[in-house]
């Protein structure tokens, strides 16, 4: 059973110091920062935004269900459709993606597509060098081929 015990950590071992494992932690702590950022821009600009319209305030925009709908929190009475709360959720979604999209996922497409273009073109260049060296020993064959053709036709 020890030997069984040993080979399960073994495997854990394996499984944590795989690099797999480590950008998946970097990748939930900048997450998570980012998720601070994005909820800062939505509660500082878009909410007061959206309160300059209404309220400022998503989350006290809903639709009552069943009456009487007094109150807030705890103390509230009736069924509540949270529609304010959801709004708010999805424009942090959004701009959550637009912010991902337009400042790591464009970027990074681009920088790929350069990459990608600039080792297209070094092939390339590799294959016309490759060529014009198999056709210069070709040149320098026949040459040879020619000058032992003509020697042999003067002995």
């Amino acid at each position: 059973m020890s030997e069984q015990k040993t080979g399960v950590l073994q495997g854990f071992k394996a499984f944590l110091m795989r690099g797999n494992v480590v950008d998946l932690a970097v990748a939930v702590v900048i997450g998570a920062a980012f998720t601070n950022i994005v909820n800062s821009i939505v509660k500082g600009i878009i909410n007061p935004v959206v309160g300059a319209i209404g309220t400022k305030n998503l989350d006290s925009y809903y639709s009552c269900v069943k009456e009487p709908c007094t109150g807030t929190g705890d103390s509230a009475t009736g069924v509540r459709i949270l529609w304010g709360s959801v709004l708010g959720a999805t424009l942090t979604f959004v701009i959550t993606a637009a912010v991902v999209y337009f400042l790591m996922v464009l970027p990074m497409a681009k920088y790929l597509a350069k990459v990608e273009a600039r080792r297209k073109t070094k092939e390339g260049t590799r294959e016309i060098i490759e060529v014009t060296e198999l056709e210069v020993l070709k040149e320098i064959r026949d040459a040879l081929v020619a000058q032992r053709g003509n020697g042999h036709g003067q002995r």
